[in-house]
């Protein structure tokens, strides 16, 4: 039985209408003379899918790269960045130890007892610190007022405050946070027993134990661990633990400092047409507040790159004046600070943020441990292989 032309189509599979069928339209048969079968409806399917899919005509979804668009890619980007964490040693067994071991004393001072560090005893520091506070607030008291008489967005107005709001909460963090105070029951470490380390230095004024890069000052009357220098701006001592928060502190401040004086050369200096005015209680404000941000800059900017050199070089403040003095600076032998070690090992959207720190472990950024805490530790182990 031979088929025509029209029917052997489907059949063979092709596009071209003419494959299969003899020169003058005649039945055709298979190559081996008899009749062709037709294929089951599933086989016919499927075959004619794989022909449609060699031809060209559509596409082959299987083998298609990433259709996202350019923006879907960064936000996956920015997201998968964001949520990350620090990368810490995997062959090390962490855990958090949630035992809160501070005063209850709602008390204000530095000493073991008081509940709330604050440096009570520097009148020179209070004053200092409070003039940051007038200053900010200044700067931002002129620029809502430019916002309220329409000479800025007030899109502009809300984000330069948003700056100033994260900078002040920086300088809450660094003058109300505990920079690294070292307690009295404070003891070395177990790992430099077994480097063989066994004389440890001992502070004159506190009678405790003093880690390396560690410092006694003056102001606040404590040893505080890896001490960088007592700012008066923020009437505090600058260490390990609120670190972080000033250089947040420094980093905001920068920013806002920059960005108000674009928006004075933008919209007050620059500006030439008949439409421009300004008030006159309101040019001397920004006036004033110009020069501040002139001057701030350029101390802020020592500053950042002051606390960049000590971080790259693992030297503080205090230790390169010391190296100074006795013409060794290019003789230490001190590791860069790890990221990890001063942000913490929380995800990088914390970085940004003035919230306190969470390390890979504690007793080796602050350089020693205490009692307490290595007998919380063995019970945790006991408790645990008890439990295996």
């Amino acid at each position: 039985m031979g088929y025509t032309s029209e029917e052997t189509r489907p059949l063979m599979g092709s596009r071209n209408g003419n494959i299969g069928a003899s020169k003058n339209n005649n039945a055709v048969n298979m190559s081996g003379g008899g009749p062709r079968r037709r294929m089951a409806p599933s086989q016919q399917q499927s075959f004619s899918q794989q022909q449609y899919y060699a031809s060209g005509a559509m596409e082959d979804f299987t083998k298609q790269s990433d259709r996202r668009t350019i923006l879907s890619k960064c936000c996956n980007s920015v997201n998968k960045f964001v949520c990350a964490r620090p990368s810490v040693d995997q062959t090390t067994e962490y855990y958090e130890d949630t035992f809160n071991d501070e005063p209850w004393e709602c008390t204000f001072g530095t000493s073991d007892q008081d509940g709330i560090w604050v440096n009570c005893g520097d009148k020179v520091g209070q004053i200092m610190s409070s003039m940051v506070w007038v200053l900010i607030s200044y700067s931002v008291v002129t620029i809502a007022l430019l916002a309220h008489n329409q000479n800025l967005p007030n899109s502009i107005a809300m984000a330069y405050a948003t700056i100033c709001a994260l900078a002040l909460a920086s300088h809450c963090k660094t003058m109300f946070t505990d920079p690294g105070s070292i307690p009295r029951e404070a003891v070395p470490r177990a790992i430099l027993f077994k480097q063989g380390i066994t004389t440890h230095a001992m502070c004159s004024h506190c009678q405790t134990y003093k880690p390396p890069n560690s410092h006694h000052c003056r102001i606040c009357n404590r040893c505080i661990s890896r001490m960088d220098h007592h700012c008066p701006w923020m009437n505090n001592c600058v260490g390990a633990t609120n670190f972080k928060h000033f250089i947040l502190f420094l980093c905001y401040t920068w920013i806002g400092c920059a960005f108000a004086l674009v928006l004075f050369s933008l919209n007050y200096f620059f500006c030439t047409s008949e439409e421009c005015q300004f008030d006159i209680i309101l040019i001397q404000l920004v006036r004033v507040m110009t020069l501040l941000c002139i001057g701030t800059l350029l101390f802020v900017s020592s500053m950042i790159m002051n606390v960049t050199y000590g971080i790259m070089t693992g030297v503080g403040t205090i230790d390169r004046l010391k190296k100074k003095a006795n013409n060794t600076v290019f003789e230490s032998d001190e590791e860069p600070i790890a990221l990890k070690d001063i942000f913490g090992i929380q995800g990088y959207w914390t970085w940004a943020l003035p919230i306190d720190p969470i390390f890979e472990d504690f007793d080796r950024v602050m350089g020693y441990s205490i009692p307490q805490r290595l007998l919380r530790e063995k019970q945790r182990d006991d408790f645990k292989g008890s439990m295996v």
